[in-house]
């Protein structure tokens, strides 16, 4: 092969120069851009093992419909029974509700109505629009043009947005590819309260925007990504009413009713399977359930066929099942004047194909748990569960349970073993659980604990029809399993008793009270827990509030003393919002010092800048804390590293904060990436930031999955020193090597354009027997598939076994170089 040809133009063979640059560029006579000087016997500090770590919280269902290996979706039918279809119309998400052909929607975070029954690239739509009482800024309601792949969640769908807020001061212009990318607001003063006339002209490309008659906007497309699609109104948190609902295209105007369909009386996660002549009925009861508020209520009346209801599984995006595979689970039945069995079965989506199934007999009127296996006789990756009924009577169903066996389990708990393989294989050292779900007011220790059956469903935080089969307990099994080190958070509003116990419960001897109760629920060894967050971003979401931080202070003090009358030595984690300047900070401070270990700080990490901005806010952090108090001994812990994208700029950011870490040394107890899982084409909150993708029957790595990959494989506890000559600005840098001192590891970031020739100086690391580098890389928006899994991984290269080299760094890489003695 020529070498010289690398040397005319980098671009055209970019992935050509990853295998073999650093040899092309000395070939070709490179000179270098940047100077690289890495002093191995200087060392600058210590680093953490526990840098390489996830955030995991049920949001976007990662727990319930992700790792947790439940395939029931509203085991409990604590979800009442859905608002009225709209006729024409798919709701995604949302109350919706015509009457008088006026449509009504309560106020919800980003739900959406589309009209299914028309693409269009050429028309004139439009809608008369009010608000109801809407208190607080940002809400706003109005149409969606150019609608595809809509989805559940906020911004899950492309299309535009043209919106009039809830106050009538502005139009809100917005496009949406899956995310949110602001456009324009256009002023305006209108009544919200009455009746407004927005309209929409859609030329192609042209898209014009009128409201009342008058032209206030004009945008044209630049991408030519989004040019035809559907239509639709939605709203953000406002409580609206439409009318007047209007499509012209081709030349005819179509003037849409809105016609409320009555539902089935049904649980919204489940639907009702009906065949041959049978005329039957459904009810969703509200008193007299298993547990929860509510239980499905099934009725076979007369006829011939089959009557009951299906689920299947999160979003209803199916079942999958392997050929020859067993599935495992239970319900609880009773029953009035049955006349034959109830059969449980995995079927195909549309009920045609039967793959297993079991009959249940000695149904009676008292509630009754039966398990039951089914052995699948064919393949599905969008199968359903059903529970029916071939003969007359009327059947009770509550508390459905249906799981894998076997190597599908991981390590026998009830975790999907594909997803929990996938985080060991990251190389995670760390998992925090918590976040926001637990600022529910329900979120309780003691109602996680137990026989999963009876654990009380409560309003949870991310999906209001929360449930506890996966808590705490659940979590610290997990992470024992898989090797992490665990850290969770628990609700301030815990009761100080409630604490104590839960301490005795994870930690205490066998021969006390709940320790005892530990082991009778299966688990005789203590959990060892070192790390607990008291709350999750409290004094966040009021604002600087001088009474919420003393409701803190208060709160912690009280669980403090409960937790470490029965162990001291967990570590306690400070979680009030940083606010450096604020006095309430200090306040806290002063209050928690030698008390709380560590204080949670959570920043941003989408930006190719994130590092040194967070670097920046560690030292001020440290700084503050040793103005404070020159003897303290409070560090820090990032519980939450926040993104909303999972592509290759995300992973820079991450790299980059993780060297800031680094350079802190032991300031900074762990790094935890938001959110380690993501279910695929299901996103609640816009926050598109899961590390690893997964279906009912894939998992992937996002890139950066990748890079915190890479960084845990090449792991190093010693700081050595570097330094920087050249073009500084674009690459950001850490050496690291063993204790003993057989291994340097650096870890390069080139967050530029261009790429950049290093010319690598490495004093004190003689007589190299291996060297070698593992680059990761790709355009900035560039993330990995389900079509392209291994789109952007990393790819390992020999180099020059010595301490003096010109290497070659892609433009947006990651490169851990590593050289051995």
């Amino acid at each position: 092969m020529n070498r010289s040809i690398y040397c005319l133009d980098l671009k055209p063979i970019a992935f050509m120069l990853l295998l073999v640059g650093s040899i092309a560029a000395q070939s070709c006579g490179q000179q270098a851009d940047v100077t690289l000087s890495v002093d191995a016997n200087h060392v600058a500090g210590k680093i953490t093992p526990w840098l390489y770590g996830s955030c995991i919280e049920d949001v976007n269902h990662e727990i319930y419909g992700g790792i947790y290996d439940q395939k029931i979706f509203g085991e409990s039918f604590e979800e009442p029974v859905p608002s009225a279809e709209i006729d024409g119309f798919r709701a995604y998400e949302g109350h919706w509700s015509a009457e008088l052909n006026e449509l009504a929607v309560n106020a919800f975070p980003g739900a959406k109505l589309v009209y299914d029954s028309l693409i269009v690239s050429k028309a004139i739509v439009s809608t008369d629009i009010k608000f109801g009482k809407n208190d607080g800024e940002g809400k706003n309601a109005g149409l969606l043009i150019h609608v595809a792949d809509p989805g559940n969640g906020a911004d899950y769908f492309h299309g535009y947005e043209i919106s009039l807020s809830a106050h009538g001061e502005k139009v809100v212009l917005a496009k949406h590819m899956n995310n949110f990318e602001h456009i324009e607001d256009i002023p305006v003063a209108v009544n919200p309260n009455r009746w407004n006339t927005l309209k929409v002209a859609i030329h192609g490309k042209q898209i014009e925007v009128y409201l009342n008659g008058n032209r206030v906007a004009r945008l044209a497309e630049k991408d030519g990504d989004l040019q035809s699609g559907k239509i639709a109104v939605r709203t953000w948190n406002a409580e609206a009413r439409f009318r007047n609902f209007e499509i012209i295209a081709d030349g005819a105007a179509k003037n849409i009713a809105f016609h409320a369909v009555p539902p089935i009386n049904i649980s919204a996660q489940w639907d009702a399977l009906a065949s041959g002549d049978v005329a039957s009925a459904f009810d969703l009861a509200t008193d007299g359930a298993f547990n929860g508020k509510n239980a499905q209520i099934v009725q076979f009346l007369s006829g011939e066929g089959m009557v009951g209801i299906t689920n299947s599984s999160l979003n209803r995006w199916g079942i999958a099942i392997a050929q020859g595979q067993r599935m495992q689970g239970r319900l609880y039945l009773k029953a009035q004047h049955l006349q034959g069995p109830v059969t449980v079965a995995l079927q195909s989506a549309d009920g045609q194909k039967e793959y297993a199934r079991q009959q249940i007999t000695g149904v009676s009127s008292q509630w009754q748990a039966f398990p039951f296996e089914l052995d699948a006789n064919g393949a599905d990756k969008n199968a359903r569960f059903a529970v029916y009924l071939d003969k007359p009577g009327q059947l009770w169903v509550d508390q459905v349970t249906l799981m894998n066996t076997g190597d599908k389990q991981f390590k026998g708990l009830p975790v999907r073993a594909d997803i929990a393989r996938a985080m060991v294989n990251q190389g995670l050292t760390f998992l925090r659980y918590g976040g926001t779900m637990i600022n529910a007011p329900e979120y309780r220790f003691k109602k996680m604990i137990g026989n999963p059956d009876k654990r009380p469903p409560y309003t949870g935080h991310w999906y209001r029809y929360a449930t506890n089969g996966f808590g705490i307990e659940e979590f610290l099994q997990l992470c024992e399993a898989a090797g992490f080190t665990a850290s969770f958070a628990i609700n301030i509003e815990e009761q100080p008793q409630d604490a104590a116990d839960m301490i005795e419960y994870l930690n205490g001897p066998i021969t006390s009270e709940w320790g005892r109760r530990r082991a009778e629920n299966g688990h005789p060894e203590p959990y060892h827990v070192k790390y607990i967050g008291i709350g999750n971003e409290e004094v966040l979401f009021n604002g600087d509030v001088a009474e919420e931080y003393d409701h803190y202070i208060e709160r912690f003090n009280l669980l403090y003393d409960a937790i470490k009358s029965k162990d001291s030595s967990v570590s306690l984690i400070n979680t009030a919002w940083w606010r450096p300047e604020s006095p309430n900070v200090e306040k806290v401070f002063r209050a928690l010092d030698g008390k709380a270990d560590y204080w949670d700080y959570h920043p941003w990490a989408d930006k190719l800048t994130a590092g040194a901005e967070v670097e920046a806010e560690l030292r001020k952090m440290k700084a503050r804390f040793q103005q404070w108090n020159p003897n303290t001994t409070m560090k820090c812990a990032i519980f939450e590293e926040n993104g909303n994208t999972h592509n290759v700029e995300r992973a820079l950011g991450h790299v980059t904060l993780q060297n800031a870490v680094r350079r802190m040394g032991d300031f900074v107890l762990t790094s935890c990436a938001a959110n380690a899982l993501q279910p695929y084409k299901q996103n609640d909150n816009g926050w598109d930031q899961g590390q690893l993708f997964f279906t009912p029957s894939e998992v992937w790595g996002m890139p950066p999955y990748y890079a915190q990959q890479m960084a845990s494989q090449y792991h190093m506890p010693l700081l050595v020193h570097s330094a920087l000559e050249g073009v500084t600005d674009k690459l950001d840098v850490t050496a690291t090597r063993s204790e003993g001192g057989n291994q340097l590891v650096l870890h390069v970031a080139n967050i530029g354009e261009k790429a950049l020739a290093v010319n690598l100086k490495i004093d004190g690391f003689a007589e190299i027997n291996s060297a070698k580098s593992i680059m990761l890389n790709g355009g900035l928006t560039t993330v990995n598939s389900l079509e392209e899994p291994t789109r952007v991984v990393p790819q390992e290269k020999p180099i020059k076994h010595s301490p003096n080299q010109l290497i070659t760094l892609l433009p947006y890489s990651y490169t851990v170089i590593v050289f051995s003695k």
